[in-house]
């Protein structure tokens, strides 16, 4: 792997201009960066890869120990690398940190780390833009924002304001040892939630978990894992949420194997169900009463990917085995049929709130035309309308796989082939202004192929 030494960007040689320059600059070096750097490169365009911290560095550190891969390994991968385990199994975080390392010196990628981006701007008086960084300035003819989906936790405005409970965003959580001694609340039943909150119930912790609404795929059936489904099913390529999703959290582990998860069964093992928290006032908690309506519509979603994958074996003549058992409920647990309204946090011995609350975008560095009014990012599969902007690593970037390993990768080609294209009418470009005695402007960055 070619990584530039920060005094890459110091002055270059006499015959370079102060400012350094490169065609396409890659912002982000996880496996968003490392997708479009493996394409552009293949592509033959001089790019470089800026990475504030580590590669891969939210795999290591923004997540919590025990994290496994939420998909197995023979699907979440680059289609140019395997995972050195069982393909059937869920690779822990720090392997696949080491697979992206891997990939990135696989692919020779000329990524730059601990060099953070600080702002980027559309130079006025010719091409391009100016990139301010913590090693210098780059002028840049491209700038890809390949820095992911989990940019900046959110903690909702709804957060109790007491200092004696501990509070901390999913983000921050690593093991159960870190916590004060006491009951936990965990807000948020999306994967991250719901493996929290169950690693704390095994850890002898007396467990609250908030269950909004939510979608509860099988984690298998019939002898496929669920990723196998939405695959043949067509429903990784959808290209937009349905409405009313647009806030449904995706209950799937990988943990212990990979399990199915059912919420009547974390309550039988202990965890303490309550509905969508909607307040604090006076040290209580008040839920809302929908608890047993978000477990129903959970169902609903389990039940139809089940009718949808006996519907494609019998079309398809299969032999898998039935799974009669698959469609069989325990019974609701009391904490929902008489569902907690109301939590005074110090009669319970809550001491920590755990806000597994999801993220939102920071783009604040990235300071062109190329958001609407709210902030979000305006683009079509990756291309932005500011030109020579790109995304990569959104969510329904192009569809609904696109937040996945695999699916950043078929993002990133799309994103690459794009550039390709615009280098080749610039490239005509300057054939006609050679043809009329103009010399184009030549880009360069010492130490990048």
């Amino acid at each position: 792997m070619t990584i530039l030494k920060q005094n890459a960007f110091q002055k270059p040689a006499d015959n370079v201009s102060e400012t350094l320059a490169i065609d396409t600059l890659v912002v982000g070096g996880g496996q968003a960066g490392i997708a479009v750097s493996e394409h552009l490169g293949k592509l033959g365009v001089p790019h470089i890869v800026l990475e504030k911290n580590r590669i891969a560095e939210a795999w290591r550190t923004g997540r919590w120990d025990s994290l496994v891969a939420n998909g197995p390994a023979w699907h979440d991968r680059f289609p140019g690398m395997e995972f050195p385990i069982d393909p059937d199994a869920f690779p822990h975080k720090e392997m696949v940190a080491d697979y992206f390392e891997a990939y990135a010196r696989q692919i020779d990628a000329p990524i730059s780390t601990g060099v953070e981006v600080k702002r980027v701007v559309r130079n006025a008086d010719r091409p391009g833009f100016t990139v301010e960084t913590s090693a210098g300035v780059i002028e840049a003819a491209r700038v890809v924002a390949a820095t992911g989906p989990f940019q900046r936790p959110l903690i909702p405005a709804i957060a109790l304001q007491d200092a004696a409970i501990q509070q901390i965003h999913s983000a921050d959580y690593r093991n159960p040892q870190q916590l004060p001694q006491g009951a936990v609340l965990v807000v948020g039943a999306g994967s991250s939630g719901v493996q929290i909150a169950d690693e704390l119930n095994r850890a002898g912790r007396r467990v609250y978990l908030s269950v909004g609404a939510h979608d509860r795929p099988p984690r298998s059936y019939r002898g496929r894992d669920f990723v196998w489904w939405l695959g043949v099913l067509g429903l990784w390529d959808m290209e937009s949420i349905q409405p009313g999703k647009e806030h449904v959290t995706i209950a799937v582990s990988g943990a212990h194997g990979g399990r199915t998860i059912d919420f009547r069964e974390l309550a039988a093992q202990g965890i303490a169900l309550v509905g969508l928290t909607d307040a604090f006032a006076g040290g209580v908690a008040r839920f809302r009463d929908d608890l047993a309506e978000n477990i129903a519509r959970g169902d609903e979603n389990y039940l139809k990917l089940l009718d949808a994958a006996d519907s494609y074996i019998a079309r398809n003549g299969l032999d898998l085995p039935e799974e009669p058992q698959a469609r069989v409920f325990p019974p609701l647990p009391d904490c929902v049929r008489e569902p907690i309204l109301e939590l005074d946090l110090a009669a319970a011995g809550v001491t920590s709130i755990i806000w597994a609350t999801g993220y939102a975008l920071d783009f604040s560095w990235l300071q062109v035309e190329a958001f609407d009014v709210s902030g979000k990012p305006r683009h079509q599969r990756g291309v932005s309308s500011e030109p020579g902007v790109y995304f990569v690593g959104l969510p329904w970037l192009s569809r609904r796989g696109s937040t996945f390993i695999w699916g950043v990768w078929h993002d990133a080609k799309h994103v690459a082939d794009h550039i390709a294209t615009q280098r080749k009418y610039a490239e005509y470009r300057d054939a006609a202004q050679r043809a009329a005695g103009v010399a184009p402007q030549k880009i360069s960055l010492p130490g990048v192929r």
